[in-house]
């Protein structure tokens, strides 16, 4: 007789898409999106500066001195 096998592993994080539907989540779930949304700015405004500075000093090398 076979029976059903459990599968054990964690259930995927649903990943939170820009302009869905809100309506079927709780206070609790949105404020959870709120804080993974301001972590990613964080995370993309760090990477913006550590471009921006690579750039600058890449600038300031290749700047010709008349």
């Amino acid at each position: 007789m076979a029976g059903f096998i459990e599968d054990d592993r964690p259930a995927p994080k649903r990943v939170h898409e820009i302009g869905q539907d809100l309506s079927q989540l709780s206070v609790a779930e949105i404020d959870e999106r709120v804080a993974l949304l301001e972590a990613e700015i964080a995370r993309l405004g760090e990477a913006r500066l550590k471009k921006t500075a690579s750039r600058s000093a890449a600038d300031a090398f290749f700047r010709k001195r008349d």
